[in-house]
C-alpha cells in the first residue's frame, strides 16, 4: 500500500477487508476480485506518474486519459471474461553509483492500471501483516522514519554492533514460486492469484531482443515493492522475530526499507551467530547476500576518554553514512551525512543536466536546476547534514557556470558577473527539512 492510498480512499468493501485482516491474522480471503471494480482501476490510473516513461506501445498517462471511461470500462470487461493479457516489459538500464547498471522494466499504462489495482487490494491485507521493522513502501512511513528507530536504538545504549547486508539483485532473484506459495498463506482467490502471476510471467523487451525471464519481478513495475515486501516480510521479517529474537542473549533490531536493510545488536556474540546463519537464510529462498558490501562492525558509543572528534567505525543505509561526532557540549552523538558515492552520482546528473539543457532560456535551466536541489534537500535535508547541502550548492554553482560559459567562444561569465546573476535567479538556500534528533 503507497502513501497514496489511505482509508478515506478505499471503498466500504474493502474498508471491510482491512478489519477483517487486522482481526484474524490467520484469515485466508476468497473472494478478492470483485474489488477490482471501475472505482479501483480509476483510482489505480490517477496514482500513475503523468511523466513516467512509455511502455512498448509509446502510450503515455495523458494519451491513455484522453478517453479514459472507454478505456476502463474495456479494461473492466477483459479482467471480467479473463482475457486479459500483461504486455511486454520494456527493459532500459540506468547507471549505478560505482559503475554498472540497473535494469528498470517499463509497463504500459494499462498494466500499470491492473498492477495499482493489485496492490490496492492485495495491500489492504498484507499491510496488517507487515511488522513494524519494514519502512519501505508502506503507508505513513519513510526512510526517515527508518532512521529515526535505528538512531532511537543506538541512543538507548542498545546497539554495539552492526550487521550491514546488501542482497545481490533482489528483485532480479525472487523466486516466484515460493512467491505465490506466500501469497496463499493469505490469498485463495484464483483470480487475482493468476493475475499476480501474470504480471510476474512476463515478456522482456530490451531493444529489438525478446526474453522471458524464469525468476525475479521486474524492478520498477507498480506491483514489485508489494510483491518484495512480501517476500522479505516472510524470508526475513517474521523469520528474524520469531524465530531468531527469542534466541538472543540481548537486545536486537532489524530495519528494512525495500531490500535494504541493518541489524543492530547489543552483545557481540548474537551478531556473530546471525551473520554465520543469514547467508543460509536467505540461499534457501534464491538470494544472495553481497560479499563486498555485507560485514560486521562494532558500532558502539566512543568511550568518553577517546581523543579526537569523531568515532572510529561508520556503516551506510538508504544513502546516509551513519558515524560518532562529539557534540558542543563534548558527548558523543551519532550522525549522518550524504554519502559520498550518492553526492557524485548528484553532482554528474547536474553536470549532465546543465550540458544537455545549455543553450535553453535561462530561466528554464534555473526551474530545472531548482527542482533537483530541491528534491535532494528534501531527502538529505536532516539535521546534522548541512555541510553536504552546503557541499551540493557549491558543485552546483561551478557546474552551471561552467556550462554557461559554454554556450559561446566569445563572452565568458566571470564569477562577479555570475554572483550578480544568482541575485536575479537564486538557487535553493539548503535548510534542514527533517528532524531526526531532537
Amino acid at each position: 500500500m503507497t502513501a497514496a492510498q489511505t482509508a478515506g480512499s478505499m471503498s466500504p468493501e474493502l474498508l471491510k477487508v482491512v478489519e477483517r485482516a487486522r482481526q484474524q491474522p490467520q484469515a485466508q480471503f476468497s473472494s478478492l476480485a470483485h474489488l477490482m471494480d471501475g472505482s479501483c482501476l480509476h483510482r489505480a490510473f490517477s496514482r500513475l506518474n503523468a511523466k513516467a516513461a512509455v511502455g512498448v506501445d509509446g502510450v503515455s498517462k495523458e494519451q491513455y486519459g484522453w478517453n479514459l471511461q472507454d478505456h476502463l470500462q474495456a479494461l473492466l470487461e477483459k479482467l471480467k471474461a479473463k482475457r486479459y493479457r500483461h504486455q511486454p516489459i520494456r527493459r532500459v538500464e540506468i547507471p549505478k553509483d560505482k559503475g554498472g547498471t540497473r535494469p528498470i522494466g517499463i509497463s504500459t499504462v494499462e498494466d500499470k492500471v491492473v498492477q495499482g489495482a493489485l496492490c490496492e487490494v492485495l495491500g489492504a491485507i498484507y499491510e496488517q501483516d507487515f511488522l513494524d521493522c519494514s519502512f519501505g513502501f508502506r503507508n505513513k512511513r519513510s526512510a526517515h522514519d527508518a532512521i529515526r528507530a535505528l538512531d532511537r536504538a543506538i541512543h538507548q545504549g542498545r546497539v554495539n554492533y552492526i550487521l550491514e547486508a546488501d542482497i545481490r539483485s533482489f528483485f532480479d532473484s525472487i523466486d516466484r514460486k515460493l512467491l505465490m506459495e506466500m501469497l496463499q498463506v493469505r490469498v485463495v482467490d484464483g483470480t487475482m492469484l493468476q493475475l499476480v502471476s501474470k504480471c510476474l510471467h512476463v515478456g522482456v523487451l530490451k531493444g529489438e531482443e525478446f526474453t522471458r525471464p524464469d525468476e525475479g519481478t521486474p524492478q520498477g513495475s507498480v506491483i514489485s515493492p508489494l510483491l518484495g515486501n512480501v517476500y522479505l516480510h516472510y524470508v526475513l521479517d517474521v523469520w528474524f522475530e520469531r524465530a531468531i529474537k527469542p534466541r538472543l542473549h540481548g537486545p536486537a533490531l532489524l530495519v528494512r526499507f525495500a531490500d535494504d536493510f541493518v541489524i543492530a545488536f547489543q552483545r557481540q556474540d548474537d551478531a556473530q551467530r546471525v551473520y554465520d546463519v543469514l547467508g543460509k537464510r536467505l540461499d534457501r529462498y534464491g538470494l544472495k547476500l553481497h560479499p563486498d558490501k555485507t560485514r560486521l562492525l562494532p558500532f558502539g558509543r566512543p568511550p568518553a576518554t577517546q581523543k579526537g572528534g569523531h568515532g572510529p567505525a561508520t556503516f551506510d543505509f538508504l544513502g546516509f553514512t551513519f558515524y560518532w561526532v562529539r557534540s558542543r557540549w563534548g558527548r558523543w552523538m551519532v550522525r549522518c551525512k550524504t554519502r559520498s558515492a550518492r553526492l557524485n552520482r548528484t553532482f554528474s546528473r547536474i553536470s549532465q543536466l546543465c550540458q544537455r539543457r545549455r543553450h535553453d532560456r535561462v530561466e528554464d535551466q534555473h526551474r530545472a536546476l531548482v527542482s533537483r536541489i530541491q528534491g535532494h534537500f528534501n531527502y538529505f535535508g536532516v539535521n546534522g547534514n548541512h555541510r553536504c547541502l552546503r557541499l551540493v550548492i557549491r558543485h552546483v554553482e561551478r557546474i552551471w557556470r561552467k556550462w554557461l560559459c559554454r554556450r559561446s567562444q566569445r563572452h565568458r561569465l566571470s564569477w562577479k558577473r555570475f554572483k550578480d546573476f544568482l541575485r536575479s535567479l537564486p538557487l535553493p538556500v539548503p535548510r534542514i527539512y527533517v528532524r531526526i534528533w531532537r
